[in-house]
């Protein structure tokens, strides 16, 4: 009995021990769960604290494509990852694309959270039974955690990207995540987001796409190089039917709806390998957009003009290839509103051996004369000058302090001594254009110059010194324009220059990556300019072809068969030629030279960018003829004396027409006009007769800085020259006395040595001599040189 008992109590024990065993057991893995949901619960709160937002996956690069102004494609820029991009909202993408890409993708998107159990179970169940891997379980947002950032694909990477697509969840709403979802799905190359490609694929927006298109488009993200349309059309066809099958499931269409949009013929766009359009022009405006632009951006070009002018651009350097020039560059404006029709930077982009990639509207060079009809103008409003005045075209030499004389000369080398306004600025004389720019003021003068919108004139006035008259800032041919439709509007100064065709975007400025202004502009350049007759004066002379005959010939490249006022310039040197007019319609500016600055063999303003602009103020006004230029408003004529500008008398052999100024009638019709020259404004310094032999140059009185540190020392070399340049006798040179063995030849390169020097000439029984100084200098100037030669 008491065995029995002790046996019974035995396996007491031992189920007792078993029981509590189990307990503690089954008590563990309870416990395992509750701390497992409660980090899973904790984790999927968390989230909450740390939500990702739409702002967060804002795509800020993106591809731009550009549009002309009747809406026809210029080209395409990628984003700077080099990938064509381009973002829409949800609701400018085809419905028809929605519905395909979530029964392709998502079934349940809008059912679901972040992660969708339903189809983990099932993508679980599938996989056992096949020993592998027959489906995924990935959602749209899983997709979307994985694109925005990349995870290996392991456990690990897994529950990182179930981690972010949380957090997106917490953030976004479900349309905001599929808009963000089909923005950034890759459809094959460098083709990212529905819009992009149905751009390239069907050349239309996603707004449009068909039931046929969508469907393809959405088949792509599964295997987009396997799937490309282009090398795998029937492997593509193959994944559509798929696509279209499940949208008859998830009722999106019938079958019959499936069926024809299967066998729709869709026709694809050719690969896009076409150079685009004005890429100057579109790769300066892409850096000008604000970063919320849209994906495609309508323009202000004429792409058939554009083209017209890029040829005309190419045939202007090769015809003078000969001469030393590689490059060009033009605008095209239209005066009404500002438009730019046409931007071309250099003559081929794409030769980057070439420099074509610089591009020369936006390059900062010398102006050379263009800047002096913005110089008449202010002398005629601030009455410094009447359109009487003579002014007087005589050797002049300026003192500057610590440097050499400045002498302007004028182009041709020559001196017309009495002239009239209108011929000092028709012809570019240099000379009086210095002379009214010391009586305006260099600082007055550059205001005007910032009012006018050249902001890359950022010096001081001393900086530029009466220079400044001729060219001896730096400006763009952007500036140029503006300036010269300023000009073309009266001194309207509210048109700008505009490249964009509608006003969807904020102002366009110009970057500023070529030599930013260093300090701001002074106050004067946000005032109006003010509207006077003294505006359509200048255009009047600018227009005048006879007013210019003297240098430019009757018979001009600056004529036209219609109304048009036209200002050349040429920068010292040869470096820069420029020509720059209008018409009632249109405003063109033409630069012709070379980015490395090199000197170009004797091309001028009316050699080198005059014929480019003669060719395309023709083909503007091919059509239509341009109207007369408005005439000075509450001006009145009167013929004047050319040779005096009064009222002309007996003796008088010239008789010319001149506008006047109400005012001034009077003092006209009395005789006692202040516009004649008077005899010491004649005056010159030279000490020869300037009908016979002379020294050109040097002036006396020169003195000039030698830089004994200067790597260049050996050619820091003074030009000796007589006029004029072929005398009839042998030319004898002396310099302190002692012949210069110069060949007899007009003109020498002399070493400079520090010193007084006497430099004399003498051919046959005429003779001259100057006196000049040169100095050591301890340190290079601090401004630019004053010896501009400007046309």
């Amino acid at each position: 009995m008491r065995s029995w008992q002790k046996r019974l109590s035995h396996k007491s024990n031992q189920l007792l021990r078993y029981c509590h065993r189990r307990w503690r057991q089954q008590t563990g893995f309870i416990r395992i769960v509750i701390i497992l949901v409660a980090v899973g619960l904790s984790l999927r709160s968390a989230v909450y604290l740390v939500p990702i937002q739409g702002e967060n996956l804002a795509q800020v690069d993106q591809a731009v494509e550009f549009r002309d102004r009747n809406f026809r494609p210029l080209g395409t820029l990628l984003s700077r990852d080099q990938e064509h991009t381009a973002v829409v909202p949800l609701a400018q993408v085809s419905p028809h694309f929605r519905h395909a890409i979530l029964a392709a993708e998502d079934q349940r998107f809008y059912q679901h959270g972040a992660v969708d159990l339903r189809a983990v179970v099932r993508a679980s169940w599938q996989a056992i039974q096949a020993r592998r891997i027959v489906s995924g379980a990935s959602t749209i947002t899983m997709q979307l955690a994985r694109m925005v950032d990349p995870v290996p694909r392991t456990a690990w990477g897994k529950a990182q990207q179930v981690w972010q697509a949380w957090r997106i969840a917490a953030g976004m709403s479900k349309d905001e995540i599929l808009a963000a979802y089909v923005n950034r799905l890759p459809m094959g190359g460098n083709i990212y987001g529905v819009e992009a490609a149905a751009r390239v694929y069907f050349g239309i927006s996603a707004a449009d796409l068909t039931v046929a298109q969508a469907s393809l488009l959405a088949a792509l993200p599964n295997a987009p190089t396997a799937l490309n349309p282009y090398t795998h059309w029937d492997d593509l066809k193959q994944r559509q039917r798929y696509v279209l099958d499940r949208m008859v499931v998830d009722g999106y269409l019938t079958p019959p709806q499936a069926d024809r949009a299967h066998a729709q013929n869709v026709t694809l766009q050719p690969p896009d390998q076409s150079l685009p359009t004005a890429p100057h022009f579109l790769f300066w405006l892409v850096d000008t957009l604000p970063p919320d632009h849209p994906a495609q951006v309508q323009t202000s070009l004429d792409a058939d003009l554009q083209r017209f002018v890029e040829a005309q651009v190419r045939q202007a350097v090769q015809g003078l290839v000969q001469h030393q020039v590689r490059h060009a560059a033009a605008l095209v404006i239209h005066n009404a509103t500002g438009d730019v029709l046409a931007y071309v930077g250099s003559p081929s982009y794409f030769l980057p051996n070439q420099a074509g990639r610089n591009d020369g509207v936006q390059a900062l060079r010398q102006p050379g004369s263009t800047l002096k009809p913005f110089l008449y103008q202010l002398a005629l409003e601030q009455g410094v000058i009447q359109p009487n005045t003579i002014l007087a075209d005589v050797p002049t030499h300026y003192p500057i302090p610590g440097a050499q004389l400045y002498s302007p000369t004028d182009f041709s080398d020559t001196f017309q001594g009495p002239v009239r306004v209108r011929a000092a600025l028709g012809n570019s004389l240099n000379i009086p254009a210095v002379r009214i720019l010391e009586q305006v003021g260099v600082s007055d003068f550059l205001d005007r110059l910032h009012q006018l919108g050249f902001k890359h004139l950022d010096q001081s006035p001393d900086y530029y010194g009466l220079g400044l008259a001729l060219g001896s800032g730096e400006v763009t041919l952007w500036e140029l324009a503006q300036a010269y439709l300023t000009l073309a509007h009266q001194g309207d100064s509210t048109i700008s220059l505009s490249p964009l065709k509608l006003n969807t975007l904020p102002d366009i400025e110009p970057p500023s990556t070529n030599h930013p202004p260093t300090s701001p502009l002074p106050s004067s350049s946000t005032l109006p300019l003010s509207t006077s007759p003294t505006w359509p004066l200048i255009t009047h002379m600018l227009s005048d072809a006879h007013a210019r005959a003297t240098a430019f010939g009757v018979d001009s490249v600056l004529n036209l068969p219609f109304p048009a006022a036209v200002k050349t310039g040429t920068s010292s040197d040869f470096r820069d030629t420029w020509t720059v007019g209008f018409t009632t319609d249109y405003t063109v500016a033409t630069w012709v030279g070379n980015f490395d600055g090199a000197p170009m063999r004797e091309v001028s303003g009316v050699t080198g960018a005059a014929p480019l602009w003669h060719r395309i103020m023709v083909h503007l006004h091919e059509q239509d003829e341009p109207g007369q230029l408005p005439p000075p408003a509450g001006m009145v004529k009167r013929p004047i004396c050319a040779l005096t500008g009064q009222k002309p008398t007996p003796d008088c052999a010239a008789v010319v027409q001149e506008y006047f100024f109400p005012e001034d009638l009077m003092a006209y019709e009395s005789g006692k006009s202040e516009a004649t020259v008077t005899s010491s404004q004649l005056q010159t310094d030279s000490t020869a007769n300037a009908t016979g032999l002379h020294i050109v140059s040097p002036k006396t009185g020169s003195r000039f800085l030698l830089y004994p540190s200067s790597e260049q020392e050996n050619d820091q070399r003074l030009k000796f020259a007589i006029a004029p340049s072929a005398p009839t006798s042998p030319i004898e040179w002396r310099l302190n006395g002692e012949p210069l063995d110069a060949s007899g030849e007009p003109s020498l390169l002399w070493p400079m040595r520090p010193g007084r020097w006497t430099l004399a000439v003498q051919s046959g029984h005429q003779q001259d001599q100057v006196q000049f100084e040169v100095e050591l200098a301890a340190d290079h100037p601090a401004r630019r040189g004053f010896s501009v030669r400007s046309e």
